[in-house]
């Protein structure tokens, strides 16, 4: 966990803010009949326009990078979802979107996961659920707390619900690239893991599905989906823990 200073956290707030920006317009965007590949081109202008660089686009191993602006997942689907051309959004879909950008050398991620028209009554309060349980995993982010902590949070209430909470996939720490150490998962043990220090900036990103907890990889080798092909929902903020609590870089 490498610690940012002031004038690096003031950088990521200003590229936060102009990332929960964009966010904001692709969320507008999402309508019954849309693709997610207008949505991908749309976020490649917006990021662009910011001053920024999408931090999703290239990023991999060599011969293995992902191949767009940012990740579009639909219903089952609950990351890293390719925003095809032919991905038309439906009346009744779930469509989780995922951004980071690069700004000024620092790096910010922000996901929601939107209603496309009417949803159903579960879908519906899977989106209440997982919104709940970013809102309270970003209040156990302070000085002293321990990473089990914020994923004791998150398992309590959703498993306590009747949700599965997704385990092979992870928030992490961000800040100096798209991914830093340590992984921030949505279970554990209060009091248990590393402890969080002044300075840490950390994608806290709660996973939630209607059915178990499995997951598998889609036919394209990049989507991850529920193994019982239920219902999930995702929602990111990026957070830095400062003394006077945690403050939500992303909005």
């Amino acid at each position: 966990m490498k610690p940012k200073t002031e004038q690096e956290i003031g950088i990521l707030a200003q590229g936060g803010n102009k990332l929960a920006e964009i966010l904001k317009q692709l969320v507008k965007k999402c309508d019954i009949g849309v693709t997610a590949g207008e949505l991908d081109e749309l976020a490649e202008e917006l990021i662009a326009k910011a001053g920024g660089k999408p931090s999703f686009k290239g990023f991999g191993a060599r011969g293995q990078e992902f191949p767009n602006a940012i990740c579009v997942s639909p219903n089952s689907m609950l990351v890293h979802g390719i925003p095809y051309q032919d991905l038309e959004f439906k009346e009744g879909d779930l469509i989780g979107i995922d951004v980071g950008m690069e700004y000024k050398g620092l790096f910010t991620d922000h996901a929601v996961t939107v209603a496309v028209g009417a949803v159903s009554e579960e879908a519906e309060k899977l989106l209440t659920v997982t919104k709940e349980c970013l809102r309270i995993a970003i209040e156990q982010a302070k000085i002293g707390n321990h990473i089990g902590d914020i994923g004791f949070a998150v398992q309590e209430y959703a498993e306590g619900l009747g949700y599965g909470v997704i385990r092979k996939l992870t928030g992490h720490a961000v800040g100096y690239s798209v991914h830093e150490e340590p992984r921030i998962p949505n279970y554990g043990e209060s009091g248990q893991g590393q402890e969080l220090v002044q300075g840490a900036v950390l994608a806290i990103e709660p996973m939630v599905a209607i059915g178990k907890h499995d997951v598998k990889t889609s036919d394209d080798n990049w989507g991850v989906e529920t193994a019982d092909k239920s219902l999930a929902a995702h929602f990111e903020h990026t957070v830095a823990i400062t003394k006077q609590g945690p403050r939500i870089l992303t909005i």
